[in-house]
């Protein structure tokens, strides 16, 4: 458990494997973020079979679900998704954190308690994230970022490219549905489908379909870390000033 006063301390949630770029990534974006911000900030591996309650997440100044789905425990990574969206932890969900944000936000705020992922569940009667027609794997691909959100702001741009490694994503035939409530797309592909969503009214609530965290390998900063990493320093001040 990390102690809260000595410096930031980010749970990365999800299986970690040497093998998976995007976890081979994840420690070298964090340096990259704390030695441009001058804030001390470690990541801490926490296996979806260990979330357990999520009461443990808490300790954490931010929750990350990396990618590399499917999970060893599926409910472990809503748990900490729930725990991240409820207590306004500041959160970032990459790939695999993209799609079970989106079935964490069905199944417990819009009462879609079947909502399922094709991967794990491919019968089930709602499966939310499907195959996508065309596979995104290793693949480079422009996405045009929304004016006016949280990821547009942390880019400073609205067009940028980005690598993703998955074969799944958002049915776009239920995206008037899922987004009706405070959940709201903010990244998309150039043809209009959904690669990135926020959370209305919370601090920090950014999940993308694509894996930011690779560009770290190429030697960059990736700014949607470095956005995480400042606003759990921000809610760590404000939880101090008025604990």
């Amino acid at each position: 458990m990390p102690h809260i006063h000595e410096g930031l301390h980010i749970a990365l949630v999800g299986d970690y494997s040497p093998q998976v770029p995007a976890h081979q990534a994840i420690p070298i974006a964090l340096q990259r973020v704390a030695a441009d911000t001058g804030l001390a900030v470690t990541g801490h591996w926490v296996a979806t079979p260990e979330v357990g309650d999520g009461q443990r997440l808490l300790a954490f100044d931010a929750i990350w679900c990396v990618p590399a789905s499917p999970y060893r425990d599926m409910h472990g990574a809503l748990t900490a998704i729930r725990l991240a969206r409820e207590n306004r932890r500041p959160f970032l969900g990459t790939c695999g954190g993209f799609q079970h944000a989106l079935i964490e936000f069905a199944r417990h705020q819009l009462g879609w308690h079947d909502a399922e992922h094709a991967e794990t569940s491919p019968a089930a009667d709602n499966v939310i994230i499907a195959p996508l027609s065309c596979s995104l794997v290793d693949v480079l691909a422009p996405i045009r970022l929304i004016a006016g959100t949280l990821i547009a702001e942390a880019y400073g741009t609205l067009a940028v490219v980005e690598r993703y490694q998955c074969r799944y994503g958002l049915r776009e035939d239920l995206r008037h549905a899922l987004f009706a409530d405070r959940l709201r797309p903010c990244a998309v592909d150039e043809q209009g489908a959904v690669r990135a969503v926020q959370l209305q009214e919370h601090p920090f609530f950014v999940a993308t379909l694509f894996q930011p965290e690779r560009a770290a390998l190429q030697g960059l900063t990736p700014p949607l870390v470095q956005a995480l990493v400042l606003a759990a320093a921000h809610q760590r001040r404000l939880r101090t000033a008025n604990p």
